[in-house]
């Protein structure tokens, strides 16, 4: 075996609040993010998105410090990755590459040809998979692997998800029991797992299997805490009027001081490293829901970060993947493979030649009506809560 190397993917997170415009528009500018049957609309409506987002996203970043913390953590989990597989006797490198800020993936895969890696295992932090994060990497991956001939020197294999890993889970159980036994009577604690949305499009159109992985994902880890405890499932961070998954994450901690539950522990179930959805919207904005609501006990568990179970796994994962067969991305990418990753043929929307000659007006429409409320500060948009 050649020189080997890791990368681990993530979603990457601004650094300071000048970075919080730019990175808004990374983000809304992936068809992944933001699914349009008008590809040269996607541009556009990211400048429109991130502009009118940008003080509001500035002043949560600026409640946890001014900038995300996903970075640093990300760079601590692939040093203790990194020691922990040399301690397995395995010289490793392991580089990071975030989708939407740096360092990005472009950047790391550059290294990794620097490098002269020979064999790559890609693992995405995000122990489900979902088309809108492991989903894009690799389908920015594979567009790389395709314009860079050098590229296909390197042997590499991807893990697509990995929820169901008896370490992980143990690991998320372990810091849920920890919650738990914080409270005066650990049996009356309510466990809240909250995970981030999708749009239920995804998932009924699109065929992401994140919901179902999710769900599992819950089941799992209430097996392996072995407790009588209540639990709910919710979905936070939604964006815009579309439809999402649902319970969301707000309703469901309304309801559940209706029904006289007094003490949650809330779960970042979708998250293995703090930011901005942990620190300020669950830790900030939901506590203060849930106060107002009447719960009196409001404890959230933290992201596994560098929980050393939790590493122990990953290399586990790293060295079992270099041995068995290898994933590519034809195997997860590909519409007619079982992610069904990426259905946006002309058939998939619906639109004959006459169709889609409308669809385009009235997506100018919609776009120039878009300019006008940014500019004027009335409409819609506003109301539903998107500007």
């Amino acid at each position: 075996m050649g020189r080997v190397g890791v990368l681990l993917l993530n979603l990457g997170g601004p650094e300071q609040l000048e970075d919080v415009r730019p990175f808004l528009f990374n983000l809304f500018a992936d068809p992944e993010i933001i699914r349009l049957p008008v590809p040269w609309l996607q541009k556009p409506l990211a400048w429109l998105i991130s502009t009118s987002r940008a003080r509001k996203s500035q002043e949560n970043y600026s409640q946890i410090g001014g900038g995300s913390p996903l970075r640093r953590i990300t760079e601590e989990q692939a040093q203790a990755l990194k020691h922990r597989l040399q301690a397995h006797g395995r010289d490793v490198d392991v580089y990071i590459g975030m989708r939407y800020w740096y360092p990005f993936t472009e950047e790391a895969i550059a290294r990794i040809k620097r490098d002269g890696i020979e064999e790559l295992v890609v693992l995405p932090l995000y122990p489900q998979f979902s088309i809108s994060t492991s989903g894009s990497s690799f389908r920015l991956l594979e567009k790389l692997w395709k314009e860079d001939p050098a590229l296909e020197r390197i042997r590499y294999t991807l893990i697509p998800s990995w929820y169901a890993r008896p370490g992980y889970v143990k690991a998320m159980a372990e810091l849920i029991a920890r919650e738990l036994d914080a409270l005066p009577d650990p049996s009356q604690g309510h466990v809240f797992f909250s995970a981030h949305g999708v749009p239920v499009s995804y998932v009924e159109e699109a065929g992401d299997p994140y919901q179902r992985e999710i769900e599992h994902c819950v089941d799992l880890i209430m097996q392996a805490l072995g407790r009588p405890n209540g639990h709910t499932l919710a979905y936070q961070s939604r964006v815009g009027p579309v439809e999402w998954l649902q319970p969301y994450t707000e309703d469901a901690i309304a309801d559940l001081a209706e029904q006289g539950v007094n003490n949650l522990v809330v779960v970042p179930i979708s998250f293995v490293s703090e930011h901005i959805e942990t620190l300020q919207e669950i830790d900030i904005e939901y506590r203060e829901i849930a106060d107002e609501a009447g719960i009196e006990t409001f404890r959230r568990v933290p992201a596994l970060n560098t929980h050393p179970g939790f590493i122990d796994d990953m290399a586990t994962m790293v060295t079992d993947a270099l041995t068995a067969p290898r994933t590519l991305f034809s195997d997860v990418v590909q519409p007619q493979e079982k992610f069904k990753m990426y259905p946006q043929e002309r058939s998939a929307w619906g639109l004959t030649p006459f169709a889609e000659v409308w669809n385009g007006r009235l997506a100018m429409v919609g776009f120039l009506a878009l300019l006008l409320e940014l500019v004027s500060g009335h409409g819609p948009l506003h109301l539903v809560g998107l500007l």
